[in-house]
């Protein structure tokens, strides 16, 4: 019954004339708001949470926020407070809606305003489809606790990524810089308070076969990735091996035809600046080593999901530098190729007041369509200003669109 309500509703989405709608979730403000994760309630509404503060890098009154769209709305309701913790800033949220239709809120708390004194968190809601705040009716401190894989993995890595310097003839001052990296987190990984603090989420955890979750975290510290897995609904967490390259952050998972997993991710090394893959064969438990993917990325995230229809759907800066741009790819062949490309946003390369588009999230709710939340951050010379003399440039915005929308490609310009 669900795989042929599945059909329908990608053969309904796919009659649908091409469109594309969207708005700002709340008006423009000073305040930071950022990287935000969207999903579809069992009701058909619109939830979203993003972070809200003076800024995750230094103040201490960043909260987790959201917002509420109900099915057929043309409007989001008033924000609500999703998760604080006083004077400690809560950033980098992710939901997820399991198989019982419970809601569950994943980030991190930043200890000491440093990335790499991140502590993982999620809360569980069975009481969340009504206006206002979830009614939480679970909240864990999640035990990121890697085991002596990872130690192994990252001295092989370091092995490994030192004898690819050699052969590659890096310069000597970039072959210096790489030798610096790989002690230091090979230093780190031996450190059992290091290895364990830091972890971070970004994409949406994965549901595989109704059974096990998958949580996608990375570390700035080490700048690697790794899973965190239960296979009983967060009574007992265990870890993947580390994703190891030169800066690969933010994963996002899908599922491949032949059963695999496939992940992308942010780039956060050295050029040529690609999104970086890898897949497992194991459920997740391990990943083959890191490649370079045919993306460009400038150092930001980018979400990966399964389409009803067997496809895949990428959203990302397709830029080096900038995250001015900010565009949908589909895929009909596993990722082996992406013919078709549209974008949400785009501001010319060369202005001076262009924005950032930026850390998106992407869903295709039960109709077929597609809705995507990401952060906008337009120049501060283009809006107006608070009472404070503040630029009211930033919020989180939503976009709703269907697959042929994006198929019908960009206007050719005249």
């Amino acid at each position: 019954m669900a795989l042929l309500a599945s059909v329908l509703w990608s053969s309904a989405a796919a009659g649908q004339a091409p469109f594309l709608r969207a708005e700002l979730i709340f008006p423009p403000e000073h305040w930071h708001n950022h990287g935000s994760c969207i999903v579809e309630t069992p009701s058909g509404d619109l939830l979203v949470c993003w972070f809200h503060g003076s800024g995750e890098r230094k103040a201490d009154d960043v909260r987790i926020e959201g917002s509420r769209k109900r099915k057929g709305s043309s409007r989001w309701e008033a924000r609500f407070e999703m998760a604080d913790t006083p004077d400690y800033p809560d950033t980098n949220c992710a939901m997820v809606v399991d198989p019982k239709g419970r809601l569950w809120l994943f980030w991190p708390t930043i200890l000491a305003n440093e990335w790499h004194t991140a502590l993982m968190k999620y809360k569980v809601s069975s009481d969340y489809r009504r206006s206002g705040p979830p009614r939480w009716e679970q909240s864990e401190v999640m035990h990121v606790t890697p085991d002596a894989r990872f130690t192994n993995a990252v001295n092989q890595f370091a092995i490994d990524f030192e004898k690819e310097m050699v052969k590659a003839n890096w310069p000597k001052a970039d072959r210096e810089e790489g030798v610096r990296f790989l002690g230091y987190v090979r230093e780190q990984a031996g450190d059992k308070l290091f290895r364990r603090l830091g972890w971070m989420t970004r994409a949406h955890p994965f549901i595989l076969d109704g059974q096990r979750m998958i949580v996608p975290l990375y570390s700035d510290g080490f700048s690697f990735s790794l899973m965190a897995i239960t296979d009983d609904w967060g009574k007992t967490w265990s870890c993947s091996t580390p994703l190891c390259g030169a800066g690969n952050i933010q994963p996002s998972i899908v599922r491949r035809k032949d059963g695999s997993l496939y992940t992308l991710m942010r780039d956060n090394g050295p050029p040529p600046k690609r999104l970086l893959q890898s897949e497992s064969h194991d459920r997740g438990e391990t990943w083959t080593p890191v490649a370079d993917s045919e993306h460009p990325n400038p150092g930001s995230g980018a979400d990966l999901i399964n389409l009803s229809n067997g496809w895949l759907a990428l959203i990302l800066n397709d830029t080096e530098a900038g995250r001015h741009r900010l565009q949908v790819r589909l895929s009909d062949d596993d990722g082996r190729t992406w013919k078709w490309r549209r974008y949400l946003e785009r501001d010319p390369d060369d202005s001076p007041t262009k924005g950032g588009y930026h850390y998106p999230s992407l869903i295709q709710s039960r109709d077929g369509t597609l809705h995507a939340s990401y952060s906008w951050h337009v120049s501060a010379s283009t809006q107006p200003k608070d009472k404070a003399g503040q630029p009211m440039n930033k919020s989180i915005k939503h976009a709703w669109f269907n697959l042929e929308w994006v198929k019908q490609g960009d206007p050719v310009a005249r």
